[in-house]
């Protein structure tokens, strides 16, 4: 299917060029009848160099180089119509055009290839990238998940903002968080950050204990990597939640990090209480409270990073998040993803001064019959058991 739509794109890419290329050669005829068909006084022959200008705007140096010489043989006609060849006035018409076409040509030529290089260097990061960070599961235990991921650094599609997802012993643990430094320079802090999560966390029984041990692969990074420039100045800003499968009753311990929202139906938003410890990599961090909220199904916990809520319009003012995300509680966490992408980009003018990212848990609600159903069966099973 993608090799299919691929062709197709290129068969349309095709035809839009080739189409193109009728402006050009359509505007070279049309310039060499009407200065043939006029008096000898006027010269519409310098007008022809338009010809080759164009085409690199669609088209590569082949193309380029077949309508320069296409511009040439349409001057070269009307000055043997006008006069003849060897006068002064159309040499120098002949001259000036060969130049700017083949000037045309090595700029045609020179921009394919940066184009080239360009896109192969596209696709090297995306693969690191999509290595580095995984894209999340749309499904996961009782949860359906969307992300949204803005990167500020142009061309890069992550940062030193990241998140991360897993399931562990009846649960689901999600990180997300936020290493300093923004764009593509912070993708290592962040490589580690998401590393140690996947290792840890399945290792650690309380979530505080893996908050401890984050922290201290974060510090020990910063004492073996930093400068005396940059000391203390290696950290980052996470947040751990733990949403048991069959229990609304939700564990989360903040390092440094933006308490989340907790959108319900009804256009209702709530920010659970929240006692943030120091970011991760300060030396001397180590106690890591634990919060806890209730996470009802139909619910959906909104985790983001302060890129998000600290996006400035032109005036000045920060993205009201929870403001603008209660219209749309009732939406699937696809579509509120949607909304907040347009939106926030609406806010900023089209571009963030920082990384952004957010993720949207959405609790699948219990069918409570099913869930009677099941009991009954599994309860009739022990009793038959028995005896």
């Amino acid at each position: 299917m993608r090799l299919r739509q691929r062709g197709a794109g290129v068969q349309q890419s095709w035809q839009s060029t080739h189409a193109l290329l009728l402006l050009p050669v359509v505007l070279i005829v049309v310039i060499t009848v009407v200065d043939i068909r006029s008096p000898e006084s006027i010269h519409l022959g310098p007008a022809l160099v338009i010809a080759p200008a164009l085409t690199p705007s669609f088209a590569g140096p082949r193309t380029t180089a077949f309508v320069g010489a296409l511009a040439l043989a349409a001057q070269t006609l009307i000055a043997f119509l006008h006069g003849g060849i060897t006068t002064s006035n159309h040499i120098v018409q002949l001259v000036t055009l060969a130049v700017l076409s083949v000037m045309c040509v090595v700029y045609s030529a020179v921009r394919d290839r940066r184009q080239a290089q360009l896109a192969q260097v596209r696709t090297v990061a995306e693969a690191a990238q999509h290595v580095l960070m995984w894209p999340l599961p749309e499904h996961i235990g009782p949860l359906r998940i969307a992300s949204l991921y803005l990167a500020a650094e142009d061309e890069a599609q992550i940062g030193g903002d990241l998140y991360a997802a897993t399931r562990c012993d009846g649960s689901v643990r999600v990180l997300i968080g936020d290493v300093r430094g923004k764009g593509l320079p912070a993708i290592g802090e962040a490589a580690l950050l998401l590393g140690a999560f996947r290792e840890s966390a399945h290792r650690h029984v309380a979530l505080a204990d893996l908050a401890a041990g984050l922290d201290q692969s974060i510090s020990r990074y910063a004492t073996e990597l930093e400068t005396e420039e940059e000391a203390g100045e290696r950290f980052a800003t996470a947040l751990l939640v733990e949403i048991p499968d069959q229990d609304p009753v939700t564990l989360m311990t903040s390092c440094g990090h933006p308490p989340p929202l907790l959108l319900s139906p009804g256009h209702a938003v709530t920010v659970p209480s929240l006692h943030p410890s120091p970011p991760l990599g300060v030396h001397g961090a180590t106690d890591h409270t634990l919060d806890v909220f209730s996470f009802e199904p139909a619910d959906t916990l909104l985790l983001y990073t302060d890129g998000v809520v600290e996006a400035r319009d032109a005036r000045g003012r920060f993205y009201p998040l929870a403001e603008r995300v209660a219209r749309w509680t009732d939406d699937s966490p696809e579509a509120l993803m949607h909304h907040v992408r347009r939106d926030l980009l609406a806010h900023v003018g089209g571009r963030l001064d920082d990384d952004a990212a957010l993720i949207a848990l959405y609790r699948t609600p219990v069918d409570r019959r099913r869930h009677h159903h099941l009991h009954g069966r599994e309860g009739a099973r022990l009793l038959t058991h028995d005896s």
